[in-house]
């Protein structure tokens, strides 16, 4: 397959695969180590031209009798943008800010745009945690902010969270609710777990590795190699391709995300900054409820709240903290008993027959089993007999249609027809 359409092809699946994966991919095709040391030797006699040009303009100047020499040389110059983290410009960064200004240009115009979204909000939280602001960039590179994303690792979310990581740090994943996706929570635990990287290794760039290639793969590199240089590990085959990228890639991002223009993207419409409220509701309570009692869409209330998958609170939370749009709260108290009495979560009941088993049942309206024992009020070994009524959660996000049975018998359902794998 010819390389453009290679490239093409990648675009319009890389909602498929992880952004960095993505990024790492078109590196390889596009650039050689050759080219990229070239461009930045190009890049570094360009800045001599500019310096000697604004020398002689000095000079010059000097021979005028009535100027502001400081006012001048203030309006001429704009400021730099400050990090918080150790910044080196070097080949492999040069490289992925010319991705970003070519081949993917419109999508990461697409990640800066909604970055005006989230990045004022998670900078706090980073803050709040005794961390850098700039980490905030690991989401742009992980998701490009997207509370959705999902990866062929199975990470979900801004901050690509894998199950057990996610869950040694507090969040929560289960049939209701995708903590993972929620950028707030999501965004505390990946402050916790930096933090945590950061103590290991004492050094942002071999932090920045860990989260992405796992601490444990680093504190190796470092005791086979003997060294805490991340720079120097990037010269050895141990890591990955995508561990040695990670961090020039952070870098790029973080250089072109803070001075956009610098690098030509000046047609960025960024999306205002995430504004919500929050409130506390009973559990089972469906978002439409939450939608009408705010008089905004039910669309808004998704959008606010992404980590829950069913349009509803989970069950056994009586107290679920939910969000709400900024300057809806009032609003929100006055109307919401009133139609929280009329507005119930819809669930269907199954009498057991003889024979039926909960992974039966479940299996028959197309739920898993952890909404059912919760629902229910069962545990994993509760057994469940003729006679007894269950409660079948309805999913807001997707209707549940129900085949034709529970039970199987030598190979038949109930009504003599055989099934397909």
């Amino acid at each position: 397959m010819p390389l453009i359409r290679r490239v093409l092809r990648g675009v319009h699946v890389v909602r498929k695969i992880s952004v960095i994966g993505f990024l790492l991919f078109l590196s390889s095709v596009c650039f050689s180590n050759v080219s990229a040391q070239t461009h930045l030797r190009s890049y570094l006699t360009m800045e001599e031209q500019l310096s000697n040009q604004q020398e002689v303009e000095f000079f010059h100047l000097q021979e005028e009798e009535d100027f502001n020499l400081e006012a001048i040389l203030e309006d001429g110059r704009k400021k730099e943008p400050d990090f918080d983290i150790p910044i080196v410009i070097n080949a492999r960064v040069e490289q992925f800010i010319q991705i970003f200004q070519t081949t993917l240009r419109e999508r990461f115009v697409t990640w800066l745009a909604r970055s005006g979204r989230y990045i004022p909000f998670m900078k706090k939280l980073l803050k709040e945690q005794g961390l850098p602001e700039d980490l905030v960039y690991i989401a742009l590179i992980e998701s490009g902010f997207n509370p959705y994303a999902y990866s062929r690792s199975k990470a979900v979310g801004p901050w690509q969270f894998i199950y057990l990581t996610g869950k040694r740090y507090g969040l929560k994943v289960n049939w209701w609710v995708d903590e993972r996706r929620d950028p707030e929570k999501s965004t505390i635990a990946a402050a916790k777990y930096l933090k945590d990287l950061y103590e290991t290794f004492a050094c942002w760039y071999l932090a920045a590795a860990g989260y992405n290639a796992g601490e444990y793969k680093i504190v190796k590199a470092i005791k086979r190699y003997r060294t805490e240089d991340f720079w120097t590990l990037t010269k050895v085959r141990y890591l990955k391709r995508e561990t040695k990228d990670y961090v020039p890639l952070m870098i790029a991002a973080a250089l072109v995300a803070k001075d956009p223009e610098k690098y030509g993207f000046t047609d960025v419409e960024y999306q205002k900054p995430l504004r919500y409220e929050k409130v506390r509701v009973p559990e089972l309570t469906g978002l439409s409820v939450v939608a009408n009692a705010c008089e905004v869409s039910l669309e808004e209330i998704k959008d606010l709240n992404p980590g829950l998958r069913r349009g509803v609170t989970p069950p056994n939370e009586n107290d679920y903290e939910i969000k709400i749009p900024f300057g809806r709260k009032d609003l929100f108290e006055i109307t919401f008993q009133i139609l929280q009495a009329y507005e119930k979560f819809e669930f269907k009941t199954h009498l057991v027959k003889k024979g039926e088993t909960l992974k039966g049942i479940a299996k028959l309206y197309r739920v898993d089993l952890e909404p059912l024992h919760e629902l229910n009020h069962l545990t994993k070994t509760t057994p469940i007999s003729k006679g007894t009524i269950l409660s079948i959660p309805i999913s807001k996000d997707e209707e549940i249609k129900p085949i034709t049975t529970a039970r199987k018998k030598s190979g038949k359902d109930r009504d003599g027809s055989r099934r397909g794998k």
